[in-house]
């Protein structure tokens, strides 16, 4: 055997491969896995140019992936404050007083829809303090956004817009833009004139934040969206990707056949650490936005439209892409979505089975479960997302959804159990990125899921492992610890399948690694 180039020993190893479930150490060359096995073995491993780190006991498992992130595209919707901590009007007037002006503008994030209390979003709620600041404030959900009137002004927004996708600038009964934009076409048209961090902020703060992530022990994470190649191409070339970065670019509503070819030629581009693989679709958009797509109106009398408002369309873009060989990931959040998906699916014949995945299926009905594993269509769910609502039903997404639908929230444990291939994600910067929170909520639920059974420990660590490499259709070299597979590998100082959910979360990370690169020290 060729001298390894990394040995880590004095490890639990928890490999997730059948065939040799523990041991001891791990050999790796080249970014590759080439041995497992007890202590004694690392001395025919070793070779003059070998780095061997004793774990000393830690708990060594396959490297943790978050399913959905958004890693690059994060970069600007994290821009400027914070809002996440705002629980009321109150709350937001004083945040927005006391925020940083950019360029003039006030730009913030993390606005939760419950600081409405039910009431329409208004940019006549912020006027006093904002007065002729034009401001831009997204909200959590990622897929809407407040805009004051200056901003609208600025965007020469003055009222009602057509798009393509099923996005709205909600306007009052006289024609005028609230400043409520839905959804991405209506957000993009004030976020085009707003202040954007320069290339050089953004690398900087690209590379703190997968640094931060691996610190949590991810070493890879599905970014559900086109990212910015040339952005992550410079910073790949300038230094090793602490991440994994796997891309799924969009297809829109209006693709046309230029668009599909070029989704397809991208396919496979990337370098180190970084590729495209795959394409991500909407099929609707956020039930606390009103355009999750469901089976019946919200209680608001929403949610009867799909984000492609000809349904068919998005079934013969999957087609064409299917025929090409390019996997898909498609946002559902709603019943009537992720029905649509399933029966898009369905329509591939054989040759579907295992290629396609449903991103979030926040609300599902019992006789969709079992068609997961039917047609082989991976599930992705984000466990930290259940912290958004409540357990009594006073958020805003139980209250649209109603008792119901509600009860059906986020159903990790009854989709594992229907034998679905369930993967994990946090959804940054919906929710924060730490792997180990996705973990443990995934395990006990939150709000609207805390009634229902969360995953079993195994079943949790597998969702960022074995079956996140599943999903991306890596299962034969990613997602456990044996000879030949990526050198992908975190080591925690508590066992993941034996720890509570509290320690677990707080968990030190003794080390990540990532292709063979050590991404994280612990101290």
């Amino acid at each position: 055997m060729t001298a390894a180039d990394l040995v880590l020993t004095g490890a639990r190893v928890r490999t997730l491969d059948p065939a040799r479930p523990t041991a001891c150490a791990v050999a790796v060359r080249d970014g590759v896995i080439t041995a497992v096995g007890e202590a004694a073995d690392v001395r025919g491993w070793r070779g003059p140019g070998t780095e061997v780190l004793d774990l000393h006991g830690a708990h060594l498992v396959p490297g943790l992936v978050d399913a959905h992130s958004h890693p690059v595209w994060g970069l600007d919707l994290t821009t400027g404050t914070d809002l996440s901590g705002v629980t009321d009007p109150a709350g937001l007037r004083a945040a927005l007083a006391g925020a940083e002006r950019i360029e003039g503008w006030v730009v913030g994030h993390g606005l939760d829809h419950n600081v409405f209390g039910g009431r329409p979003v208004h940019h006549d709620l912020v006027a006093d303090v904002l007065g002729d600041t034009p401001a831009f404030l997204r909200l959590y959900d990622g897929h809407s956004a407040l805009a004051s009137a200056a901003a609208l002004a600025a965007a020469e927004v003055t009222g009602p817009r057509a798009f393509a996708q099923h996005a709205e600038v909600v306007c009052d009964a006289s024609g005028r833009p609230t400043g409520h934009l839905v959804e991405h076409a209506a957000m993009d048209l004030v976020a085009a004139v707003a202040p954007r961090p320069s290339y050089a902020e953004r690398r900087g703060r690209l590379l703190r934040l997968l640094s931060a992530m691996a610190a949590t022990g991810l070493t890879g994470a599905h970014v559900m969206d086109g990212g910015d190649p040339e952005l992550v191409a410079a910073v790949a070339r300038e230094t090793v990707l602490p991440v994994r970065l796997r891309f799924a670019p969009w297809c829109m509503p209006g693709a046309d056949e230029d668009a599909l070819r070029e989704l397809v030629r991208l396919q496979g581009s990337g370098g180190r650490h970084w590729l495209v693989g795959g394409v991500k679709f909407f099929m609707d958009g956020t039930v606390e936005g009103g355009t999750a797509w469901l089976e019946r109106p919200d209680c608001h009398g929403q949610g009867t439209a799909a984000f492609w408002p000809d349904p068919r369309a998005y079934a013969e873009a999957v087609r064409a892409l299917h025929a090409a060989g390019v996997r898909t990931a498609t946002h559902a959040i709603g019943d009537a979505a992720v029905r649509h998906v399933l029966d898009t699916v369905a329509s591939l014949g054989p040759s579907g089975h295992g290629a396609h995945r449903i991103e979030h299926i926040e609300t599902a009905p019992d006789e969709l479960l079992p068609l997961f594993a039917k047609l082989g269509v991976a599930a992705s769910l984000q466990p930290p997302h259940t912290g958004y609502t409540r357990d009594d039903g006073s958020d805003e997404w139980s209250r649209r959804l109603g008792g119901d639908r509600a009860a059906r929230a986020w159903r990790l444990r009854d989709l594992r159990e229907a034998g679905a291939t369930l993967a994990l994600g946090s959804d940054w910067p919906i929710a924060h990125h730490d792997v180990r929170a996705v973990l443990a909520t995934a395990r006990r639920p939150k709000g609207a899921a805390a009634h229902r059974p969360g995953l079993t420990p195994l079943q949790a660590l597998e969702g960022c492992t074995s079956h996140a490499a599943a999903a991306a259709g890596e299962s034969r070299f990613a997602g456990r610890i044996a000879p030949g597979y990526r050198a992908d590998l975190t080591a925690l100082t508590v066992d993941p399948v034996h720890a509570p959910e509290d320690e677990l979360a707080a968990s030190p990370v003794a080390l990540t690694v990532t292709g063979g690169h050590v991404a994280h020290r612990g101290t």
